[in-house]
């Protein structure tokens, strides 16, 4: 176990952010019901922006768009999904902190929007508000993106990260950042690859989990509360077919379904019933049996094999989506009586495809995160707007 330690701020993951709801801003459950747009086929939530992609590969991005991380050749925020320029196609899409990155169909890595800290791997530190191939034509698998950080698995199962590395979160054994891709240290073979604001962690085919990166929260979960620059053990005989990397948190989802969670945990993000952070595994409370499993900023979200959503965590924007702005630090379903086949956890927002293909959001939208077209933030699901 860590000491609580002083809530991060959301300075760390989005800036320019209000913090709180204004009078009328949050939504109340008379909020937008009907049906969101069925044009999506996956949802990635990021900071401050959320992208989605068709069935077809089509990518479309929208809500803050500083140095262009919506990809349409501008820098003016969107409050409706907006195609991304350039033509590419893509089998994955993942929105970060002030970037996006994605998996084209031709095989290559493609990144947007800010590059300060190398993270767009172009070789450059220079913004992009359309995508750019990663440098030396990287092929990728998968792409993420986090804080100021993004890693690849090549289709070997062997990763690669570039960008800031402060914290060690290129996993590389060194803290030097790098405008173009580094492998991994110990050549560890991946299933699974996700990036926090500034770790990140794998799952490898027979359930190993490993993260490195921050670690002064516990979100790399072997027990020391460290930064690692390169890949440790999580969780010692527990094995994972899934983990997810939340702000400063991680969680991970057994096979039989058994749900835990480790870091920071001032909100109740980790929902085991306490908000003391943890740097091992914790089960999350209630013994609820879950198939999916995201994570944000200070909150959680995870789905049963019904599709019947939970959250937990931070709600002072309505983040957790059961029509209130109370914190919970266990897991509480989310409103509106929909059946959810994924979800996606980012900044102060959430986002879900039901079993219908709708899209819907909730929590903050200062910026049209949310698609709705209109500004607000929602306490309960509202339905994104079509392209």
């Amino acid at each position: 176990m860590v000491s609580p330690k002083k809530r991060p701020t959301v300075a760390h993951l989005v800036t320019a952010i209000a913090l709180g709801c204004a009078a009328g801003a949050c939504g109340s459950d008379d909020g937008p019901s009907g049906p969101g747009t069925t044009a999506f086929a996956s949802l990635s939530a990021g900071g401050l922006h959320t992208c989605g992609l068709t069935s077809t590969g089509e990518a479309f991005c929208w809500g803050f768009n500083d140095a262009g991380r919506l990809g349409d050749g501008t820098t003016g925020d969107r409050s409706i999904p907006t195609a991304v320029a350039g033509g590419a196609t893509f089998t994955s899409l993942k929105a970060g902190t002030p970037h996006t990155c994605g998996a084209g169909t031709d095989g290559l890595a493609y990144c947007w929007g800010q590059n300060e800290r190398g993270q767009l791997g172009d070789g450059t530190a220079t913004d992009r508000s359309t995508p750019v191939a990663v440098a030396g034509g990287f092929d990728a698998e998968y792409v993420g993106a986090g804080g100021t950080h993004s890693c690849g698995l090549a289709p070997d199962g062997t990763a690669s990260c570039w960008g800031d590395n402060d914290d060690g979160q290129l996993g590389d054994g060194t803290s030097a950042p790098s405008v173009l891709p580094v492998a991994v240290a110990q050549a560890i073979v991946f299933q699974s690859l996700r990036l926090g604001v500034a770790h990140t962690c794998g799952v490898t085919s027979d359930g190993v989990a490993y993260c490195w990166g921050r670690g002064l929260s516990g979100q790399v979960g072997n027990g020391t509360g460290i930064d690692e620059n390169a890949p440790v053990s999580v969780g010692g005989a527990l094995r994972f077919g899934s983990v997810v990397t939340g702000g400063f948190h991680t969680c991970g989802l057994t096979a039989a379904g058994e749900l835990y969670c480790w870091g920071a945990n001032a909100s109740g993000q980790l929902g085991n019933g306490d908000n003391i952070a943890q740097a091992s595994p914790v089960s999350v409370a209630q013994g609820l049996a879950f198939e999916a499993v995201a994570a944000g900023l200070e909150h959680t979200c995870a789905l049963t094999a019904a599709g019947e959503l939970y959250c937990w965590g931070r709600n002072d924007r309505g983040q957790v989506g059961d029509g209130s702005a109370d914190d919970r630090n266990t897991p509480v379903p989310v409103t509106g009586g929909h059946t959810f086949r994924s979800v996606t956890v980012g900044g102060l927002h959430t986002c879900g495809i039901t079993t219908a293909g709708e899209a819907f959001c909730w929590g903050e939208n200062g910026n049209g995160q949310l698609g709705t077209g209109s500004g607000g933030d929602q306490s309960r699901p509202a339905p994104v707007s079509s392209p």
